[in-house]
């Protein structure tokens, strides 16, 4: 139980992904941990968080003034600030690392905000651990099926990340640096399918960028196991991904219609955008292994290969989204599955839109 008697911080933890994962993580399902501290810089997020939690427990008073007391403690904060960083990262012992720009046409018009958080705030992560010695056993980089290959600058400068952490490993041996790479989240904060609800219930038309492209698509269930997974076993150095199906934009729209007669308008590719995504280059194939449900890309780095030379490479080709796309009926069971269909949601399903 990697989680148990330790202390974790998310950054970024208000987020659909940072939610998720500290609710599992207070559920013990990796042992119970001593604190979990969420640090994020919007004030009104964790305090809807923090009374999601406490509210029915304790009074809104005890909530705030006893935050410090609470195993689930918030901290107001900013990774691109150092300081900031370093004061939450003393006395962590394990590092999820979920702050980031993330919307594509946002970080193509501002792409130093980007940088500054997706870059910057991972390094001030590296640069606290090694400049004040702090034991930390485990960061764990969030990353995106965008920093590989990279077109735009979202996926650029998760690439960046994903270098300045496997990199970490060779300064900071004490500490292990791994990532996680996954695709689209379904229904996350930011993502189409909310999109599409709210389009649906206003009549229409329901928006999409080009009907052929394609986007892996995980729950944030899924999510959450991947970096759970990838925090049991992953080296020093590697990056975990998740094996995950894909779908057309347009048969994603088309099954959250149904029956209904709703225009299906395509607007054009947004800017920065693939029609496909890649998960695993057809450079990182060369040194891709398989471990159980997983693939490991191993670091490219030679003093972080040591071992492991026997496991043969997983994959002959890249692995695109194009590769795994599911037909329209395949689509629509895996939207019922995780309870995503509109009719879901408004009879009180779809936990994940929270």
């Amino acid at each position: 139980m990697i989680l148990q008697d330790k202390v974790v911080l998310v950054t970024g933890g208000t987020g659909s992904m940072g939610r998720t994962f500290v609710h599992r993580v207070l559920a013990g399902e990796m042992g119970r941990p001593k604190k979990v501290i969420v640090l994020s810089r919007d004030e009104a997020k964790q305090h809807d968080m923090r009374l999601d939690y406490l509210h029915r427990r304790v009074s809104t008073d005890d909530v705030i003034f006893n935050n410090f007391q609470n195993v689930l403690e918030f901290r107001i904060g900013d990774v691109r600030s150092y300081d900031d960083v370093c004061s939450a990262v003393k006395g962590a012992d394990i590092v999820v690392n979920a702050a980031a720009l993330k919307q594509v046409p946002t970080c193509e018009y501002f792409p130093m905000q980007a940088v500054m958080t997706n870059c910057i705030g991972a390094y001030n992560v590296v640069r606290a651990i090694q400049e004040h010695g702090l034991p930390v056993e485990t960061v764990v980089g969030i990353s995106t099926d965008k920093a590989c290959k990279p077109v735009n600058v979202m996926g650029m400068t998760k690439s960046i990340q994903e270098r300045i952490l496997v990199a970490a490993n060779i300064l900071s041996p004490r500490t292990r640096f791994i990532c996680v790479r996954y695709g689209n989240v379904l229904a996350s904060r930011g993502s189409v399918i909310p999109l599409f609800h709210d389009q649906i219930r206003a009549g229409g038309p329901v928006t999409i960028t080009h009907p052929a492209m394609t986007r892996f698509l995980l729950s944030l269930g899924e999510a959450v196991d991947t970096v759970f997974t990838a925090l049991r076993e992953a080296r020093p150095g590697e990056t975990y991904v998740p094996y995950a199906p894909s779908a057309t934009v347009a048969n994603l729209a088309r099954a959250l219609i149904g029956g209904r007669r709703i225009e299906l308008k395509t607007i054009g590719v947004r800017p920065g955008e693939k029609m496909h995504e890649i998960m695993v280059s057809e450079e990182e194939i060369h040194h891709c292994v398989r471990r159980g449900s997983y693939l490991a890309i191993r670091p490219m780095l030679p003093e972080l290969r040591q071992g492991g030379s026997e496991e043969p490479n997983a994959l002959s080709k890249e692995f695109s989204s194009e590769d795994t796309v599911l037909d329209p009926d395949g689509t629509a069971a895996l939207l019922v599955r995780h309870r995503l269909m509109l009719d879901d949601v408004s009879s009180g399903g779809g936990e994940l839109l929270r």
